[in-house]
């Protein structure tokens, strides 16, 4: 049997799986709107993604994930409950990998419920985790939802919390975005030139480019009421590294986390989630006292998950990216829904990694 004829086999044997336990079938285009996954993650998705023009659809991309489109579906047709399961080639550019594929089968789970979060994260990890058992892999977990109330508990103001938010997904400007704001990096040469001119427009020559004068003077206000406002206090940025520090299996970070809470009270409705998500898991007989719990855990992925994720990963192939991934994605589905939502919850598996890795049979 032929590498791409084991994938085939193993993809249909998750979907099969998959489908076992009441998911239904779903299809997708391979070539998706531009439009909704920029609006979605800005410019930064053409560095990851195959664009392509089309004179009569306009602007295209191969499609980077199955999640986006499915969930635009179920915001459009689905009931509630609903759960889904998908297959095929996902397309992205690994440029700054080039030994990654480019082109690669998914296999996905995805949950959509309203009234029991926590027991679906339990449900979709608790799926993968039986299936790839096999394997012997190391699961790691997070939750993007502690950080984001953390966040938006800062003393300071709504821009700069904004800024914060939308950086979470890049760890490094996350970082230097509050170093900044605690006042511990100097305001770049060039900025401070420009906010001390009292008509900074007097001397700029001619306006070149997309932006207009209006457009420009918004984004000189915004800076300069963003160097009167106070400095993001050390007490504060303390508790973010005391949350971003969390790295210990699911139980014992638990507890800390709670310890922290007391001093950040805005952070415990997200803790008491995860305490309700580990009791799930228990429930489903998967032992949290050996799963692993990492608070920065999935900053680098797809911006839209938001509170609970998750991969698995082969310890003795550290040269491989994680076998499977997923995590809550709640507000993807309010930015989808035009005034509708849902709570949603999913995972894939990258079959052709199963294949290389000896298989699930």
């Amino acid at each position: 049997m032929s590498d791409r004829a084991a994938i085939r086999a193993e993809a249909a044997q998750l979907r099969a799986l998959f489908e076992s336990e009441g998911a239904q079938p779903v299809e997708t285009p391979i070539l998706q709107p531009a439009e909704v996954l920029l609006d979605l993650y800005g410019e930064d998705i053409r560095a990851r993604a195959y664009v392509t023009s089309d004179a009569l659809r306009g602007e295209q991309m191969l499609r980077p994930d199955f999640t986006v489109p499915v969930v635009q579906m179920h915001m459009e047709h689905g009931a509630e409950p609903a759960c889904y399961t998908y297959s095929g080639e996902v397309f992205r550019r690994q440029e700054d990998d080039p030994a990654r594929a480019s082109e690669y089968m998914q296999v996905g789970f995805e949950v959509f419920e309203r009234t029991a979060p926590e027991a679906a994260d339990a449900r979709v990890f608790g799926i993968i985790f039986n299936a790839l058992k096999p394997l012997g892999l190391r699961a790691a977990t997070g939750d993007i939802g502690i950080l984001m109330a953390a966040v938006d508990a800062l003393c300071t103001s709504e821009g700069r919390k904004r800024a914060l938010r939308r950086h979470i997904w890049r760890p490094r400007r996350f970082r230097a975005l509050m170093d900044r704001y605690a006042g511990r990096a100097p305001v770049p040469e060039s900025r401070a030139a420009l906010l001390a001119q009292s008509d900074p427009m007097a001397e700029a020559g001619p306006v070149i480019g997309m932006r207009g004068e209006d457009e420009i003077m918004s984004r000189i206000n915004a800076l300069r009421e963003d160097a009167a406002t106070a400095p993001i206090s050390e007490n504060e940025v303390a508790l973010i590294d005391a949350i971003l520090g969390v790295r210990e299996t699911s139980d014992n970070a638990l507890e800390h986390l709670r310890d922290i809470a007391v001093d950040l009270p805005a952070i415990q409705p997200a803790v008491e989630r995860l305490a309700r998500r580990l009791e799930a898991l228990e429930a489903r007989g998967i032992d949290v006292s050996n799963l692993d719990f990492e608070a920065s855990y999935g900053r680098t992925n797809m911006e839209y998950y938001d509170g609970f994720v998750f991969g698995f990963y082969a310890e003795n192939r550290p040269d491989l990216p994680p076998i499977a991934t997923g995590g809550r994605y709640d507000a993807l589905t309010r930015q989808l829904g035009r005034g509708r939502e849902i709570p949603a919850v999913g995972g894939v598996v990258r079959p052709g990694l199963v294949v290389e890795l000896g298989g699930l049979s």
